[in-house]
């Protein structure tokens, strides 16, 4: 019999904004069905712009990426003619309509094309720096026609320990690219945050601890940091929480104890092999892939993070199992972090305790207490199942919770996220007293929100 305990009234802090997402919505076009409505119910905290000019619907090769914006670095940077912001603004203008925030990625996308382009190190560090300069104040101050769009995470590069598709160069080129970058940037604005470097592991000592020794070798002046960012592509949940504490101790160790922690790019990944890749899509797309989306959110709420962004919303790339690539129609995992939103309204953590492997929950309460959640998944990364459920791997399972109590009675209902629903309200029931519980068999890859409202 596995349990899980819920104390609603033992706080444990905030509900942390961990269904962020890369990339933003898809608006109806002439031969897209667009998400936008989809994307927008979802609430997603955060959108990173990395990778857009993938998608057409996003402008694609004219969007977001520094190569797009200032297409040749020759020119005079203080002249907006030398600028093309056009469908960087449009894209910008969708995800903001959403509701969403934009969390903009300073640099290129990724190329794995035979030759380089945006992956080049820029020939004049300085001068780059001053070019994100114009585009952050146009974005943000108005600068060319632009916008008050109030962006406030801005990040320096992504991957420049991927050679050669993200830094064509040694990774010891990047160290004063990002100290020159931020140093300008972080004087320019200072209310702002800026950090960096989107390692693409936290365990890549060779630029992470390179990184961090570069910009702290004058002790008495070292460079700006408020967020360190970082990636990991795996299989088991409880690995985004190892990395956010390696993280942690990093950036204490080297001077930034306020740093936040964003972990920005992650998904289900067995092994980097052909053959393994090839069984990571379609467990991305299907049941095994929401239960390891639900479960490793929950995992980060648990963890030292401060932002979690899944790679990718974008209909255009393999990793996105939140979408349909035809239709743009929400898959299994968009109602993972559909359902993790839920407890992200109601703002405030509170106990939540799991004693079963492979089970993980989390619970939150509204701020006047009226209204609560438990969100729960089940999954283990067993490579004999094809995802799609095992009745051999259910376990009975008792939710029970204390310290929700009204006179009139607690409305409780049960929505469920398997092979059969897509979090559709299951069954319904009131309880009466502080105190209640519910028995049920829990299949694997299951994911299960349960509503509780006050009469």
């Amino acid at each position: 019999m596995a349990q899980i305990n819920v104390d609603f009234q033992t706080i444990t802090g905030r509900i942390k904004p961990m269904h962020s997402v890369n990339n933003g919505p898809i608006v109806p076009q002439a031969h897209s069905f667009g998400n936008f409505d989809d994307y927008a119910a979802a609430k997603f905290p955060f959108a990173r712009t990395h990778d857009a000019s993938f998608t057409p619907a996003y402008g694609g090769p004219h969007t977001v990426d520094i190569l797009a914006i200032f297409p040749d670095f020759d020119a005079d940077e203080n002249d907006p003619a030398s600028y093309d912001f056009d469908l960087t603004d449009e894209y910008m203008e969708n995800i903001l309509a959403s509701g969403t925030k934009v969390f903009y990625r300073l640099g290129n996308r990724i190329e794995h094309e035979s030759k380089r382009y945006g992956s080049i190190p820029p020939k004049d560090y300085a001068k780059w720096a001053r070019i994100c300069e114009h585009i952050i104040r146009h974005m943000n101050e108005g600068w060319a026609d632009g916008h008050h769009y109030g962006i406030e995470y801005w990040e320096i590069w992504n991957e420049p320990d991927v050679n050669p598709q993200c830094w064509d160069a040694p990774v010891e080129d990047f160290f004063p690219l990002y100290d020159t970058a931020v140093r300008h940037l972080k004087k320019c604005f200072p209310d702002l945050k800026i950090g960096g470097p989107a390692a693409s592991y936290v365990f890549n000592h060779w630029l992470v601890e390179g990184l961090f020794r570069y910009i702290t070798r004058d002790p008495a002046d070292p460079a700006p940091m408020d967020f360190f960012s970082f990636h990991h592509y795996g299989r088991e949940p409880d690995d985004f929480a190892r990395d956010a504490e390696k993280a942690r101790e990093l950036a204490d160790r080297y001077g930034y104890p306020d740093a936040e922690l964003i972990l920005n790019e992650w998904n289900y990944v067995r092994a980097w092999t052909r053959e393994e890749l090839l069984t990571s899509y379609y467990t991305i797309i299907g049941l095994k892939g929401s239960a390891f989306v639900a479960s490793s959110v929950l995992t980060a709420q648990h963890s030292p993070l401060d932002h979690f962004m899944y790679y990718d919303a974008s209909y255009s790339v393999k990793w996105n199992g939140l979408f349909d690539s035809y239709s743009q129609k929400p898959l299994k995992s968009y109602y993972s972090l559909k359902s993790f939103g839920e407890l992200y309204d109601l703002g405030t953590e509170v106990r939540a305790d799991s004693d079963t492997h492979g089970i993980h929950a989390a619970a939150a309460k509204s701020e006047d207490g009226s209204e609560a959640a438990i969100l729960l998944s089940y999954y283990l990364d067993h490579p004999s199942i094809d995802g799609t459920g095992a009745d051999d791997q259910a376990v009975s399972l008792t939710i029970g919770w204390e310290g929700f109590a009204s006179e009139k009675g607690v409305d409780v209902t049960y929505c469920v996220l398997d092979a059969a629903h897509d979090m559709d309200v299951t069954a319904q029931e009131t309880f009466w007293g502080a105190s209640g519980a519910h028995t049920f068999a829990l299949p694997l890859y299951t994911t299960i929100l349960v509503r509780l409202k006050k009469r």
